[in-house]
């Protein structure tokens, strides 16, 4: 894995992205040069005018591409789900290239030049993405890499690994303390005949991952330390994790491991930087949206009659655990009540599913982001109840309020609705990961992956 922005990125992802923004380059660039060949402009092409129309259309596809989840970890969801968001992709990038040349005239395409670019473009991408699966599938183009332990810690992993969640090969797991508990099967344990550097040479690992349930009893410091000057990387299981899926496995953690991390950027130094970025970006989406909400708020008032509340506030734990009023366009009954909203919710009016499937329901707290109450990105705001509950059943769900809560958030796009203890579980390693490595660009690519979460309605009910 590669980090920037304070975020672990696959090497293979990165190298797709680069190959595709070289291809959409040169598709702009080549479409322009065709077109005015074919439509009898002659001439040898100026490439003042040509180059920056190209940076442009490039900047504005890829950006859009990104957004709509084409380079995440599990892009691949099947070929039918990856051409349609090609397809809506280009889509997009047809209408806000049509808009960026109506704001800067100097960057506009003819719409020959921007069909035969978006056609070349397209069958190029489709090649790469064949190209990319046909390569990352093979096991030789996945790192390999030895478990040392057998206990939990070695079972969740394999859980992981079996899931697809890991983007790499574990070759086995080495036992290294006699008693230690059996968590991984019997096939899937190796013995070690003389040294665990040799065992490692013999199976050709890149990376070690030390999995063991106690670390102060039979630590094989030796042998990891012989691996190590053999040029094998050796990894710790929460660090390995937390590169792998993008999450801080809750299991692993000690308090020293916080103590003693890297990171945590957004409980200090860089919260200037954040309110201002999230000042201006609420005031944009704002100006954006206000005939939508105005939309929302007519069709709820239309429902009721106008006889009901359109807004619907709800006290929340903030930062440092200050309570505060959330606002949101009203989607239940009056008379819902709390709790979870579970799949077809009959306290879900007709309007309100649309509002929540569209997350349209969620804009009002742009306002709570002007207040200061919330951040653009972060953690997303529980009730005090449900706090109270998660805090005394699940270890660290505390520090989750260190930062600002979130109108979206990491966990947000890579998690389905929380609406039990072991979803706010699941979550909580998404929102500490987030605290840990966050960062401007981080946010950014936060924001763009909510984009795609919106379109494709994962997580909202």
């Amino acid at each position: 894995m590669i980090r920037r922005f304070g975020h672990s990125i696959s090497p293979a992802l990165l190298g797709l992205l680069g190959v595709e923004t070289l291809l959409l380059f040169g598709s702009f660039l080549l479409g322009r040069v065709l077109w005015r060949t074919w439509s009898g402009g002659g001439g040898d092409p100026d490439w003042a005018a040509i180059l920056p129309n190209a940076l442009a259309g490039t900047l504005v596809l890829s950006t859009i591409l990104i957004a709509l989840g084409l380079y995440e970890r599990q892009f691949w969801r099947g070929q039918a789900d990856m051409l349609l968001r090609v397809v809506v992709g280009f889509l997009f990038g047809l209408f806000a290239l049509a808009l960026v040349g109506w704001l800067f005239p100097i960057l506009t395409f003819s719409r020959g030049e921007l069909s035969l670019a978006l056609g070349l473009a397209g069958a190029g991408m489709l090649l790469a993405r064949c190209g990319f699966l046909h390569a990352t599938g093979r096991a030789a183009f996945q790192r390999r890499v030895l478990v040392v332990g057998i206990g939990e810690q070695a079972a969740r992993l394999e859980n992981l690994y079996r899931s697809e969640a890991l983007s790499c090969q574990i070759l086995g797991y080495v036992q290294v303390q006699e008693d230690e508990f059996a968590g991984v099967s019997l096939g899937r344990r190796l013995q070690i005949v003389g040294r665990l550097a040799d065992l490692a040479a013999a199976l050709r690992a890149d990376e070690i991952v030390v999995a063991l349930d106690d670390q102060r009893r039979g630590f094989p410091f030796d042998e990891l330390w012989e691996c190590k000057l053999t040029g094998i990387a050796i990894r710790p299981v929460l660090a390995f994790v937390e590169r792998e899926t993008g999450q801080i496995a809750l299991d692993a953690l000690r308090p020293s491991s916080f103590l003693f991390a890297d990171g945590f950027p957004a409980l200090f130094g860089r919260l200037p930087l954040k309110r201002g970025l999230d000042l201006v970006a609420s005031l944009g989406l704002l100006a954006l949206t206000w005939p939508v909400m105005l939309l929302a708020a007519l069709a709820i008032g239309l429902e009721s009659r106008f006889r009901e509340p359109i807004l619907y506030r709800q006290i929340r734990v903030g930062q440092h655990d200050r309570p505060f009023s959330i606002l949101k366009f009203r989607t239940m009954r009056v008379d819902a009540g709390n709790g979870f909203a579970r799949p077809n919710d009959p306290r879900i009016t007709r309007v309100g599913r649309l509002l929540r499937e569209t997350r349209i329901d969620e804009l009002p707290q742009l306002i709570n982001v002007l207040r200061g109450e919330m951040s653009l990105i972060g953690p997303r705001p529980e009730q005090p109840q449900y706090v109270a509950q998660l805090r005394a059943t699940i270890p660290f769900y505390g520090l989750r309020h260190l930062g600002q809560p979130g109108l979206t958030g990491w966990a947000q796009i890579c998690y389905p609705y929380a609406d039990s203890e072991q979803s706010s579980r699941e979550k909580l390693q998404y929102d500490l990961y987030y605290l840990k490595n966050a960062s401007v660009g981080f946010d950014l690519l936060i924001l763009l992956q909510t984009v795609h979460t919106i379109l494709w309605g994962s997580g909202a009910r």
